[in-house]
Order: structure tokens, then C-alpha cells, then sequence
């Protein structure tokens, strides 16, 4: 007599109580193989071990070259982007906004990347679509000159949706210990010099997702503005990557870089002024750029003046130096050179500061003070 459910008496597999769960390990595993290419071009002979162990190794005997190494590290995620990438089932680019997130952090106090470690939470592990995020941070570490020394990936079904998912990484650096960027290297008359953007990066996407919405539009429609290209392709431009320019920078200019700051959550002002000196400040002049075109539509979209946003997105400004004044049109030059469009803003002064608002003690860093002047100049659209 055949037992029931089996076949010619051959007994059936046995059930995997974790797969009726939920988690699909062997979904896991696929994905782990489509990443494994994308990952080991990020690594040098530094790293050791393979893709798939508990724990990244990576060979400090590099830092035997330093007299005396500082390690910098920083973590973050892309915030709620991910919303917009999973609404139109794209997902090739947000690895680079983790990267730019995580690792353009660290080279604002002057250090190098030396690693980095990803985590991907999700619904269900759709192999195409991890083995699509970890490419994303993979080009951006390899832009970046950074290893990508492991990472996870969890199936959280029950908490996140089929087609839900977050993603979130941290990397460390090394730095001289006298090379460290700083508000202590800021002198009085030192120039403000702005990084233009490639875009929204990844801050205020929540503010971007609210218009979007009340406008009654969805991303996959036409955004007519930008030529007919659709409003969630808008939105998903990747985040600009600064590290590999400015340490090139940092080292041609034989220290006149004085500060870095990278503008992300806080807006300009709020960011540049963590990198200055007590008892300085800036008059940012917004006549000496225009906010790429996104920003006005967006805020048109949402019957917001432009004003009102300067505390939520970059408005086209990615980063910040602040640059001894002698050194200044040469930083300048060499950035453009890159590829990166870079010009003055402002200039530090410790005199007596002008009557009016001014950011300052943002993020709880006792620092400068700065706010932004004038009008935009003509071209924001």
C-alpha cells in the first residue's frame, strides 16, 4: 500500500518549515551568486576571504605606512528613495545613493575609504533585484576606491511587504591624525566654494513623495518638464559621488583645504555651518547660482516657494569646502576640471556678524553661523 502523498512508495522531501514561513534560503543563496562578480571588483589584495563568510577581513598592514592612522566611519541609509525605485521596479541605482550617503561622510574630514559593509532588509528575496542594489554599491565603491567587504541581506516577511525593502551601510576610512579637516583649520577670509549636485541626492524625498502625491501624479507618468521621461526616472538620478575628486584635491592643494561638508539632511546652511568655527559666519549669495531645474518644478508642484525647501533639499549645491583664499580659483578649477561645476558663495569672516537669521548649533555642533542672501540667479525654472 502507497502512503499517502507519496508515490510509488517513495517518501516525499521533507517540508521546510521556514520556507512555509516565509524565507526562501535558496532565493537567498541565487542572490548571493548574481552579486558575487559585481563584489570582488571592488576588492584589492587587501581583502581577504571570499564573498559569503561571517565577516569581512581586511589586511590593516596597509596602515604600517601611516605615522599615525585615525579611523573614520560612518553609516546611513537612502531613506524613503527606496519608495520610489520599488514603485517603478528599478532598482540599479540606489546602491550609488547608499554609497554617496555613507562614504562621501568620510571624506569630509579628510580620510580615505578603506571598506564597507551593506544591509539590505526585505519582504522577499527576489534575487534579480538584490543581485541589482549590491551592482549599484559596487559601482559606487569602485568609484570610490572603497572595498566592498560583506553585507546581508534578511527576508522579513510579516514586517515588509512582498516588494518592500531598505537598504543601509557603513564604511570606515583612515586619515594622518595632523590631516584631519576641520572648523580648527578655518581661518577669517577663507572662500566658500560650492559643489554643484547631480540632483536631489538622497535627502527630503519624503517632502518630494508628499508633492507627488497631492499632485494627483504617479511615477511612472510622463513628466513633461524633462521631456517626457518619466517622473520616477526624474527622481531616482543618482546621488553625485565627491570622494575620489576631493582627495585628489586635498593632496594637490598642500593644505589649503581647510573644511569639507557634505549637504544632507539640514539643507546649506545648517551643514556648512557644523564645519566652521565658533564666532565666524557666512553670507551664502544665492545670486551666484541657479537651482537645477527639479527643484522649482517640485516646488511649483507643491505651491512651496523655493525659499521654504533651503532646510530640506541641496537645491544644487552637494558639498561644500571651504578653501584658504590663495588656493581658492585653483580648487575651483581643478574640481570643474573633474567634471564637478564648482564656484564661490561666500567668504568666512570673524568680525561682527550682520543683524538677521542665521543658522547655527545645528545638529548640536557648537560651530559657525550662515544664511542665505539675495535671490537666485535667473535660469531656475
Amino acid at each position: 500500500m502507497t502512503p499517502v502523498g507519496c508515490s510509488g512508495g517513495v517518501p516525499p522531501p521533507p517540508s521546510n518549515p521556514y520556507t512555509a514561513a516565509g524565507v526562501d534560503t535558496a532565493a537567498g543563496d541565487l542572490a548571493v551568486d548574481l552579486m558575487k562578480a559585481a563584489v570582488r571588483r571592488t576588492q584589492g589584495p587587501e581583502v581577504l576571504g571570499g564573498v559569503g563568510g561571517f565577516a569581512g577581513l581586511f589586511d590593516a598592514s596597509t596602515l604600517r605606512a601611516y605615522r599615525r592612522p585615525l579611523l573614520a566611519t560612518s553609516t546611513d541609509g537612502v531613506g524613503t528613495k527606496v519608495a520610489i525605485a520599488q514603485a517603478i521596479d528599478k532598482h540599479d541605482t540606489i546602491g550609488q545613493d547608499l554609497v554617496g550617503m555613507v562614504v562621501d561622510d568620510i571624506v569630509v574630514v579628510g580620510a580615505r575609504p578603506l571598506f564597507m559593509t551593506d544591509y539590505i532588509a526585505c519582504g522577499k528575496v527576489v534575487p534579480e533585484r538584490i543581485a541589482d542594489i549590491v551592482a549599484g554599491i559596487a559601482r559606487g565603491c569602485e568609484e570610490t576606491g572603497t572595498a566592498l567587504v560583506g553585507g546581508e541581506t534578511a527576508e522579513h516577511p510579516g514586517l515588509l511587504g512582498v516588494d518592500d525593502y531598505d537598504v543601509a551601510g557603513a564604511a570606515t576610512g583612515v586619515v594622518e591624525a595632523d590631516a584631519v579637516l576641520g572648523a580648527d583649520r578655518v581661518e577669517n577670509g577663507d572662500v566658500v566654494l560650492a559643489l554643484a549636485s547631480s540632483g536631489l541626492h538622497a535627502n527630503g524625498y519624503s517632502l518630494v513623495r508628499h508633492i507627488i502625491s497631492t499632485s494627483g501624479l504617479l511615477y511612472t507618468d510622463a513628466a513633461a518638464e524633462f521631456g517626457g521621461t518619466s517622473w520616477g526616472e526624474v527622481l531616482l538620478e543618482p546621488t553625485r559621488l565627491y570622494t575620489a575628486p576631493l582627495l585628489r584635491l586635498i593632496t594637490q592643494s598642500g593644505g589649503g583645504i581647510h573644511s569639507l561638508s557634505h549637504v544632507t539632511g539640514g539643507g546649506i546652511a545648517a551643514n556648512l555651518a557644523r564645519v566652521l568655527p565658533v564666532g565666524t559666519w557666512v553670507d551664502i549669495d544665492r545670486a551666484t547660482w541657479a537651482p537645477p531645474a527639479v527643484f522649482q518644478v517640485l516646488a511649483d508642484r507643491g505651491g512651496i516657494p523655493l525659499s521654504d525647501t533651503e532646510a530640506t533639499w541641496n537645491l544644487g549645491i552637494g558639498f561644500v569646502a571651504v578653501v584658504a583664499a590663495d588656493r581658492a580659483a585653483d580648487a575651483a578649477s581643478a574640481l570643474t576640471a573633474e567634471g564637478i561645476a564648482t564656484w564661490q558663495i561666500g567668504v568666512v569672516s570673524d568680525g561682527a556678524r550682520p543683524t538677521g537669521n542665521y543658522v547655527e548649533g545645528a545638529k548640536g555642533v557648537d560651530g559657525g553661523a550662515v544664511r542665505l542672501v539675495g535671490s537666485f540667479a535667473e535660469g531656475a525654472q
